[in-house]
């Protein structure tokens, strides 16, 4: 399964919106294709491969003109949004310089998407809802951490949900209890709820799951359901109250990067049901930050020490018990294309 390339017949986030400033363009990759997003004065932002067609100098690093074409920043060839040589200047003549490719581009919710596969599926294949962005009922905050490891490692990581003793610094001490999934084209979900055997409970966490004590060895109720769900290629962690209102949303999606895909790039967003009085997330809202960039921490170390280990034996040795993780790999492996930059273990 490492040796499985994200499909890229899919919408994925390359940068986010506030990065790319009308009248510049900015470096981004999918995989081990260097992208140039573009975002003119006027007029949508899109995509070029990063490289001008003369001499390979990033796009990138070129100049947006009136025209909302970029320049390179060596000659000054001019591409249009088609990816068009429209301009050679020292030979003022038509058809002379060589096209770029240029990508389907699509901003969302902050989110600036390509489409790196075929082209004539762009339409086909629609852009992802992203947390609750917009909704002013919901406060969300953003995440956008680089790891040193297989995309295939943050879908499990989340999936499984039986590694909290990771957590135990963080969180106390909670064990999580399975209580179904749900499969299908494409998808998987897990669900879950989560007692507390002991531990002070984080005001973060409290903030978000209400209050737990630990009931001294009794059965605790379900409180709050988990739905953890990997919608090829995204995946999604919803919590749900005991009455069935949405009071957490994440969304992440795994950007791929290098031939071998062995680093990642995160793109995620975190929304939280205000409540009834909603400057008490306000005042929260620093703690809950810190909380969850810890966790997250704790898990980067976890996959980041997993990848190493799959290059120091030449391949994944995972003795996989848990039928959940068992099905995502299977989803994953058949929802991907194979790595030709990864040569076979012997």
């Amino acid at each position: 399964m490492r040796r499985v390339d994200c499909d890229p017949n899919f919408w994925y986030p390359v940068a986010w919106s506030r990065k790319v400033r009308p009248g510049k363009a900015f470096a981004a990759r999918y995989a081990g294709h260097p992208i140039a997003l573009i975002r003119p004065e006027h007029g949508p932002v899109y995509a070029l491969e990063d490289r001008c067609a003369h001499r390979q100098v990033p796009l990138s690093k070129g100049v947006v003109d009136e025209e909302g074409c970029v320049k390179c920043c060596y000659h000054g060839w001019a591409f249009d949004r088609q990816g068009k040589c429209v301009t050679v200047p020292y030979l003022n003549r038509e058809g002379v310089g060589r096209p770029v490719r240029a990508y389907p581009c699509r901003e969302k919710d902050g989110l600036i998407f390509i489409f790196p596969g075929d082209a004539a599926l762009a339409d086909h294949v629609p852009v992802p809802d992203v947390a609750q962005v917009g909704n002013p009922e919901f406060k969300t905050r953003t995440f956008s951490p680089r790891l040193k490891c297989h995309y295939t490692f943050m879908h499990e990581n989340l999936m499984d949900m039986n590694h909290q003793f990771l957590h135990r610094r963080q969180m106390g001490s909670i064990t999580a209890r399975f209580l179904g999934q749900d499969e299908g084209e494409g998808f998987l979900e897990a669900r879950y709820s989560f007692a507390r055997k002991g531990g002070n409970q984080p005001l973060a966490e409290a903030l978000i799951f209400g209050r737990h004590h630990d009931l001294q060895g009794r059965e605790q109720p379900v409180e709050e359901v988990v739905s953890i769900r990997t919608t090829y290629p995204y995946q999604t962690l919803k919590i749900h109250d005991k009455d069935g209102d949405l009071i957490m949303d994440l969304w992440a999606c795994y950007l791929p990067l290098g031939e071998a895909q062995q680093v990642t790039q995160a793109f995620g967003l975190l929304s939280v049901k205000k409540p009834k009085w909603a400057f008490l997330l306000d005042l929260a809202w620093p703690a809950l930050g810190l909380f969850t960039h810890r966790i997250f921490e704790e898990d980067r170390e976890i996959v980041e020490m997993e990848q190493n280990a799959w290059r120091e034996l030449g391949g994944d040795h995972n003795v996989e018990v848990f039928p959940v993780v068992r099905k995502l790999r299977a989803l994953l492996a058949a929802s991907g294309v194979p790595n030709k930059a990864v040569l076979p273990v012997a």
